[in-house]
């Protein structure tokens, strides 16, 4: 015990476990990982730096330190990298993950490296870029040559960011995961080994490891020779003989404890037992297991990047904005009570007093704000696609925000519209008024269209994505109308598309308004207000006389908010914010009224 203390101990002292430029190896033993030969417990955290503003990721990093880790583990999402086809973004906000690597160094942290393509991570899509989805009969995670030839590029273009710091470099990179969770969607090893080649022609030579829940058949389908075994999670003795099993010739490891889990909109928070938790962490420091926190601090799915669950052809579960995930860290970066319960257990274990905990983030109170009604949707001047039928926004050249479909009633003008499918809101006009929403989740699809007295009045429908499915079999989601809409069984012909991406550049590109006489109770309205600051911190602007939209705080995207919550309150980090004067935007589907909002310390 005394020598694995001192050995821990090492790697976080400065010019001895992490010098920089100085190579070590990292290897798979029959049991045990090796680091310079000898015996080595990985301890860590996993923190996404995409879901943390940049200015925060050497504080989130040091909070992880001081909770008793040896190591930070990391998602990179593919598809927050290459947004648009062939066009990749290392540098820009929260993107540079070789400074991200750097820092985990610098703080002496090794890494997990967890580079996808597929990482699930309620991140919409599960990492992978929406415009695969332009491709109709597009099939992901195989060997669809469309689908690796979008993987391989990526696979370049990520490994000349962090090839060079691998251990076996002098940096801190100790393993990197192929693929994610694979057991649970596929059974394709050619796909696997693949990818593991594919790494490795990219100059990836530290050792790989997989990751997939305990039970034999995820295990099959999802392990690769030679890989170390990642076990989702791995929480018993009886888990680690699944994988003693499997492969007794390379170690297992829990890759992803659960300190805390996901929740949907309209769930309560997830809280798990924390004396669970407790028993678990127990068992893996009393046994020299290596583990990873999944995650010890969540962050946040600002703007559009939070996913979605399905397990059902007609189920639909969206993610809230915050990942807060009941994690030891929350949201904004500061330490829970169960944070200080995991430090204490660490430290009896390992014997090592980790640093000091981090002084907490700044918060503050905001007034309210006063709001007023800028203007409604529907005014926009904005260009017109005709199609025969409707078309889903990424066949289009569009990933996320609003899609508005317009057309004329000809023959039935009255009675059921079906949606083929809703994904995932819709709200359905007739003749300008707005006449009844439409959830995906249920699969009742069904609208009653009234009588009109128009000769052949004007349907119009608005949907809403809500964030692509990240997890399972119904991967292959598509936002807006998927297929076609029926009148009475009759389809609807000769469409017109408005594009309303609703992203921080459409909403920062000064698009023409046109004066018009819509009435006061006309939804999908724009309100705005201005505060002014004296000084700047971490705050959480509350929503709650809200309906269901999207908010900017001087031209940033908090995320999505929805009445049914439980989420009411949305995260804003004190680098978004200034000294005097500062712009609010709220885009809401339903609210017709404006409404003051307020800034406070805490989410509740």
């Amino acid at each position: 015990m005394l020598w694995a203390a001192l050995l821990m101990l090492a790697s976080w002292l400065p010019g001895n476990g992490q010098q920089k430029n100085s190579p070590h190896s990292f290897a798979l033993g029959k049991q045990e990982f090796l680091l310079d030969g000898k015996a080595y417990q990985i301890i860590s955290g996993e923190i996404h730096p995409a879901r943390i503003p940049r200015e925060y990721w050497r504080h989130r990093i040091q909070m992880v330190k001081a909770m008793g880790c040896n190591t930070v583990a990391a998602y990179i999402f593919w598809n927050y990298h290459e947004v648009q086809e062939g066009v990749f973004d290392f540098e820009t906000g929260n993107r540079n993950i070789a400074d991200f690597v750097r820092l985990c160094q610098e703080e002496g942290m090794w890494v997990l490296f967890r580079p996808g393509p597929y990482v699930c991570a309620e991140w919409d899509f599960g990492g992978l870029p929406t415009y695969l989805l332009k491709i109709p009969d597009i099939k992901i995670r195989c060997m669809d040559p469309r689908y690796m030839q979008a993987v391989e590029r990526y696979a370049q273009y990520l490994a000349s960011q962090v090839r060079q710091l691998q251990v076996d470099q002098g940096g801190p990179i100790l393993m990197w995961q192929v693929e994610n969770e694979y057991g649970s969607f596929g059974n394709d090893k050619e796909y696997m080994n693949a990818l593991a080649s594919l790494w490795r022609k990219q100059g990836i030579t530290v050792p790989f490891y997989t990751a997939d829940g305990p039970t034999p058949f995820m295990l099959d389908a999802g392990t690769i020779d030679g890989a170390a075994i990642g076990l989702d999670p791995g929480s018993d003795s009886a888990a680690f003989a699944q994988a003693l099993k499997h492969n007794p010739n390379v170690p297992s490891f829990s890759s992803e404890s659960y300190p805390g889990w996901l929740t949907h909109w309209g769930e309560k928070w997830a809280r798990p037992d924390t004396n669970a938790l407790r028993k678990e962490i127990d068992f893996l420091l009393r046994n020299r297991k290596s583990f990873n926190f999944y995650v010890i601090h969540g962050g946040t799915n600002f703007g559009y990047t939070a996913g979605a669950n399905a397990f059902q052809p007609t189920q639909y579960q969206p993610d809230l904005t915050s990942y807060d995930y009941d994690a030891p860290i929350d949201e904004s970066g500061n330490a829970t009570p169960k944070y200080h319960m995991l430090r204490r257990l660490i430290t009896s274990h390992t014997g090592i007093t980790p640093p000091p905990v981090p002084a907490p983030i700044r918060h503050m109170d905001i007034a309210p704000i006063a709001m007023q009604k800028a203007h409604n949707l529907f005014q926009y001047q904005l260009p017109v696609i005709k199609t025969p039928q409707p078309q889903p926004m990424e066949y289009l050249g569009q990933n996320q925000g609003l899609i508005l479909y317009r057309t004329r009633l000809i023959g039935h003008k009255s009675g059921k519209l079906k949606i083929w499918e809703p994904h995932d809101y819709a709200l359905v006009f007739l003749n300008g008024r707005f006449i009844d929403t439409v959830y995906r989740d249920g699969g009742k699809w069904e609208v009653d269209l009234p009588k009109s007295e128009v000769k052949d009045p004007v349907l119009e429908i608005l949907v809403e994505g809500m964030g692509h499915i990240n997890f399972a079999q119904f991967m292959i989601d598509r936002k807006g109308i998927t297929d076609r809409v029926t009148l009475n069984g009759m389809t609807l012909m000769n469409w017109e598309t408005t594009l309303l991406p609703m992203d921080e550049a459409f909403m920062q590109a000064g698009h023409t308004v046109q004066e018009s006489s819509l009435p006061d109770s006309m939804p999908c309205n724009f309100f705005t207000g201005s505060f002014t600051l004296t000084e700047t911190a971490d705050t959480y602007f509350d929503l709650s006389q809200y309906v269901k939209g999207v908010v900017f705080v001087n031209g940033h995207n908090l995320g999505r908010f929805w009445y049914i919550g439980p989420q009411q309150r949305l995260y804003c980090p004190a680098s978004w914010l200034k000294k005097g004067r500062n712009e609010i935007v709220v885009f809401d589907l339903h609210a017709t009224k404006a409404a003051p909002i307020s800034g406070h310390r805490k989410m509740e």
